[in-house]
């Protein structure tokens, strides 16, 4: 049989004979994340990534699943998947025992015409250190574009609280009002160093706020002594590890330790909710690493992201 793509998805045929190919439903989290995990498993050795994560990711409004994803079929079994955001940024697994078929040959072809479809030029996708998906973008003629690090605070480790300026407090952001003001000054941090454009209110709220198991205390925030929030940590509790996802304080208010009251604050919370590991990801294009390590936090993963240009044909 050969491959079949969905109507709604907008997208170009696969070459792969005996798969169903279709863009992917709601109700195919549960197999992306099953899919993703045994990769994962099988590349560092651990699973981080959660159903929650993928509900989240396919949640916000910017994102059209049928038009952005697509999945590869062994009868009922999902073999192969791949989805952009945005134009620009790519996720895509490959079971284990189907490789070698050309499955992720086609995929990373296919992410590659959806960027070009959505005019962003430049399509990229984190890898980690010496996994096949690294391998097979190298052959594919990717480069790298970041490193990024995992880091943790082993299991044990005290926790220190750290001094912040008299009048400064660290909250947890219940109301609105403060959310989006914690949402402005994450998006404002994070587009100093990264090409993208601005998240909008509703994607940080259904991404973030509206995640599956999220609570209160997840979204923590520094405030100085008018009120006003010039710091922020969002942190995810899987499990028994406790996931720093955003960390930022605003510009003007850099080098006086809020950040590193922010992350122990961060650390301790988590910990009160039943983790008993902390850990976050850093990139080589923030320069924070060595904040991380200072305050007892070891790299425990490397990834890239490895990146090519989509202005031409496939």
């Amino acid at each position: 049989m050969s491959a079949q793509t969905s109507e709604a998805s907008d997208i170009n045929e696969l070459a792969l004979e005996g798969y169903t190919v279709r863009a992917l439903r709601p109700t195919d989290a549960r197999a992306v994340f099953e899919l993703m995990a045994e990769c994962e498993l099988e590349s560092t050795g651990e699973v981080a990534i959660e159903e929650a994560d993928i509900v989240a990711d396919w949640q916000r409004p910017s994102f059209d699943l049928a038009a952005q994803s697509i999945g590869v079929f062994e009868g009922e079994r999902l073999v192969g998947y791949a989805e952009v955001a945005s134009g620009r940024r790519a996720d895509a697994a490959v079971a284990p025992d189907r490789r070698g078929r050309g499955i992720g040959t086609e995929l990373a072809r296919w992410t590659q015409r959806i960027s070009r479809r959505d005019g962003k030029g430049l399509v990229g996708m984190p890898a980690p250190d010496g996994s096949p998906g690294e391998r097979l973008m190298r052959d594919l003629g990717y480069d790298v574009a970041w490193t990024s690090w995992v880091l943790e605070m082993p299991g044990g480790a005290e926790i220190v609280a750290q001094p912040i300026p008299d009048g400064y407090e660290i909250r947890v952001a219940e109301d609105e009002a403060v959310r989006r003001a914690a949402h402005d000054v994450l998006e404002d941090a994070f587009l100093e160093w990264s090409e993208r454009d601005r998240e909008t209110w509703e994607d940080f709220e259904a991404g973030v706020l509206q995640r599956p198991g999220f609570e209160p205390w997840n979204l923590r925030v520094m405030v100085d002594p008018e009120g006003v929030v010039v710091g922020v940590s969002v942190i995810v509790l899987a499990g028994e590890d406790g996931y720093v996802d955003r960390l930022a304080v605003r510009r003007d208010r850099r080098g006086l330790g809020l950040a590193r009251a922010l992350l122990v604050d961060s650390f301790a919370a988590a910990r009160e909710h039943g983790a008993t590991r902390s850990e976050l990801s850093t990139d080589s294009r923030t320069g924070a690493l060595g904040l991380y390590e200072r305050v007892g936090m070891r790299v425990k993963a490397t990834w890239r992201h490895w990146a090519i240009d989509t202005s031409a044909e496939v």
